[in-house]
This record gives structure tokens, C-alpha cells and sequence, in this order.
């Protein structure tokens, strides 16, 4: 069995983080303890009163603290606000072989991410950053380039229509990626969104939402991207990647976040449809899916489109969910040296079905079946004509997406051209923490 140990950089960068952490949340609960102050509070109510004309001179100079969604902060003329949001995934990954005896064991924290959002000087011109610090979070990029930024943003949010945004963050493409890995009902997203999706770039994204008749919306995601996915810097010999992505509510709007969140915890009175396709053309692309994977091979590019068709049904805690999704290169998906194969783009095909029910109780169980179905000409070299995971989940949501405990079994299964000896099960337990 083999355990995954953190190297010393990534331990070091994980302790400045709690460090950081741990010493905010102490100054906030010490000065709990001896001053409340209301957001509408002429007055400070405090354990010990000759400080009270102190701190009370003292508040009239400091930001107003929420707490609730995050810690925000606020000064007397608003002229801006700060949000600072935090939330860890810490996960045991089991993984069996066919007679269901253990081969790895994977203990760590999956995810630790750090975000702030907000606006200056006014609340149209809105902010996002956010930042991973767990060893999947860091994972150093094929060109040598660090890994921790994952979102920088600047908006522009004249009203509620449209908005534009400049910087790094999620391509608008498919749904499972949209989606945060907070506001999953699995333990993490299927092997069709892994291989086939577009992942974070730099660029410039616009998104217009509109009502049209009855209760139909629409909403129009587009962005023009580096093409190389987040923190790539440099793209010398490569395009740039058109996206767009169109979605319709024929039923109306989901409630609150539902179109974003994984199950339907909710609990929607009325059923509620998603109907969306994207298309991407990355333009001479250096990597082997586009914005994310391996740098190709002795300097080459491809001509990539991947396309995308989402559909989301919602009911009373029941919720529906299939992607279909896709690769196609201009040219040959095969990187060769001479008559040898030496890499490969996977150019092909997925399908993700899901669906779930919530109990009363806030106990959830799913089902999800995801296949990957290469192209012909780059079978021999995936190994497999197709490849096959079915997972059970269960998950507890004890405050909605933000704590809740999860596991889940899969089994996978590959038509293989060769016998191969790959994990047939894994099992996972998570806990999701955030605020």
C-alpha cells in the first residue's frame, strides 16, 4: 500500500496558510470576548466599561464585520467591501483491485482554497481572487510555472443583464466544471470531466442573462482565452481559444445557486429545467487537452474543438443530470518521432448520466454512470475502446454544501486491447468544510 506524503515546500506553504488563519480567527474571538459591535450600534458593550470610550473611538475608524458567508468587511462609506471565504476537503481515497483487495491508500487534503471577493469604489466593479494551497492544488505546470493562483478577476456589472470580466478563471463551457467542487454530491467530478474539460485560462469572459417570454430565460456566456488554462504565462507558437456557451430555463430560473449546485437541496416547488451547449476552438494548442494536460511533443500543435450539451432536471429533492462532451483535432490526434507513436491526443467522446435523491433528513444518495469512448485511431494507444465508472454516493449535509460528509464506491471497468492490472474499485470519505 502506498501513503502520499506532502514535500517540505508545500508543508511549508500550508502552515504560513493556517498560521494565518488560526491567528485572525483568534484576534476575532478574543476581541468577541470584551466588545460586541453592531453593524447599526451607536454604543459598545463591553466586560470592562473604562474602555468603553476607547473602543468606542475605536469603531468609529474601523470596517464593520459580518459574519455569515465568509468574514466581510466594510468601511462607514462604503467604498468598498471585502469578502474572505475559506474551505478545506479532507479525503481518504481506497483504491482495489478486482478481487477488492486494497492496492493504494491515498490519506491528504484534496483541496485547500482561500478565496476574497468584493468591490472598490463602487459595487460595479467587483473583484475575485482566490488561491489553492493543497498538494492537488499546486500541481507545478508542464512548462515549470507555480500553480497556486487559480481565479484573479476584475468585473465590470453595469446591472443584473450583463457583465465583463478581465483576468483568469473558469471557462463557461460545460456544467460539471462550472459547478464549484464545493457544491458536489459526489466525492469529486466524473472521469468524463476530467479528460474532457476546459478547466481555467486568461482572458477576457462576458456573460448576458436575459428574460424573454412566460418563463423562459436565456443566458449567453462567451470569453477569448490564451488557450494554454491558468497560470501558463508565455503561449510563443500558439492561437488563442474561442468559447460560447448558450443555456435556457424554459421552467424559470432555479432557485437560489440550484443551476450551479449539484442535487436539489432546495428542494425545488416546481420543476426546473437546464437546457445549455458550448462550443471551444482553441487555435494551435500546445497542451493535449487544450488548456489543460501535457505540453505536446517536439514543439507541435493541434487545432482543437470541443463541444458540449448539458441538461439538468430538478423536483423536490430529486435531481437529473447529463453531459455529453467531446474532442476533435484538425489533424492527426497522433504525435509522432519518425514512424513511432510517442504521444497522443485523446479525441473522442463522453457521457456522464446522474441522478439523486435528497431525504427530509438531508441524507442523499446518487448514482452516476460515465463512459469514455475514444476515436478509432487513438484506441490502440488509450488501451481501451471504452472506459466505464458506475458510483453509488451517499452524503450527509449537515449546513447545505458548506459542512457535509460524503463517501462513495465506484467501478471501473476498460474493453482494453491488452490485459492490463488497473484499480477495478475505489472507495472515498470526505469532509467538506467552508464558510
Amino acid at each position: 500500500m502506498n501513503f502520499k506524503i506532502k514535500s517540505n515546500n508545500v508543508m511549508n506553504y500550508q502552515r504560513l496558510f493556517l498560521s494565518g488563519i488560526f491567528l485572525s480567527l483568534f484576534m476575532l474571538s478574543a476581541s468577541a470576548k470584551t466588545f460586541i459591535i453592531g453593524n447599526d450600534s451607536t454604543t459598545v458593550r463591553t466586560s470592562d466599561t473604562d474602555y468603553a470610550d476607547e473602543l468606542e473611538k475605536i469603531r468609529m475608524h474601523m470596517p464593520d464585520i459580518e459574519v455569515g458567508n465568509g468574514i466581510s468587511f466594510q468601511p462607514k462609506n462604503k467604498s468598498y467591501k471585502l469578502t474572505m471565504r475559506i474551505r478545506m476537503q479532507n479525503l481518504v481515497d481506497v483504491d482495489f483491485n478486482e478481487k477488492f483487495e486494497a492496492q493504494d491508500i491515498d490519506a491528504r487534503v484534496k483541496r485547500l482554497r482561500l478565496r476574497f471577493d468584493g468591490y472598490i469604489y463602487t459595487p460595479k466593479l467587483t473583484y475575485l481572487v482566490q488561491l489553492g494551497f493543497s498538494p492537488y492544488d499546486m500541481k507545478t505546470l508542464p512548462n515549470g510555472n507555480n500553480n497556486i493562483v487559480r481565479d484573479a478577476m476584475i468585473y465590470y456589472v453595469p446591472n443584473s443583464t450583463w457583465n465583463i470580466g478581465f483576468g483568469q478563471t473558469k471557462i463557461r463551457a460545460n456544467r460539471a466544471r462550472i459547478n464549484s467542487s464545493s457544491a458536489l454530491q459526489f466525492v469529486d467530478r466524473s472521469i468524463v470531466n476530467s479528460e474532457f474539460n476546459l478547466d481555467r485560462d486568461f482572458g477576457i469572459f462576458g456573460e448576458y442573462n436575459q428574460h424573454l417570454f412566460g418563463s423562459l430565460d436565456l443566458a449567453a456566456k462567451a470569453s477569448i482565452t490564451t488557450g494554454e488554462g491558468r497560470n501558463w504565462g508565455n503561449n510563443k507558437g500558439s492561437g488563442l481559444a474561442y468559447t460560447g456557451r448558450i443555456e435556457l430555463f424554459p421552467l424559470g430560473r432555479f432557485t437560489g445557486k440550484g443551476d450551479a449546485m449539484e442535487g436539489d437541496y432546495e428542494r425545488e416547488q416546481t420543476p426546473k429545467i437546464l437546457l445549455a451547449g458550448a462550443y471551444s476552438y482553441n487555435d494551435r494548442a500546445l497542451r493535449a487537452q487544450g488548456s489543460n494536460g501535457d505540453k505536446l511533443l517536439f514543439d507541435q500543435t493541434r487545432n482543437l474543438s470541443s463541444y458540449f450539451v448539458d441538461f439538468i432536471f430538478k423536483y423536490q429533492g430529486f435531481a437529473f443530470y447529463t453531459d455529453f462532451m467531446g474532442r476533435i483535432s484538425s489533424s492527426s490526434p497522433l504525435i509522432k518521432s519518425g514512424e513511432n507513436v510517442e504521444q497522443y491526443v485523446l479525441t473522442g467522446m463522453g457521457l456522464n448520466v446522474q441522478a439523486s435523491y435528497l431525504f427530509r433528513s438531508n441524507w442523499e444518495i446518487a448514482l452516476r454512470n460515465s463512459t469514455i469512448m475514444p476515436d478509432k485511431e487513438v484506441q490502440p494507444y488509450a488501451n481501451y475502446r471504452s472506459h466505464n465508472q458506475s458510483t453509488f454516493g451517499v452524503t450527509k449535509y449537515l449546513i447545505d454544501h458548506r459542512l457535509k460528509v460524503q463517501a462513495d464506491l465506484s467501478y471501473n471497468y476498460k474493453n482494453e486491447f491488452v490485459d492490463s492490472d488497473y484499480n477495478r474499485w475505489q472507495l472515498r470519505f470526505q469532509i467538506e468544510l467552508g464558510f
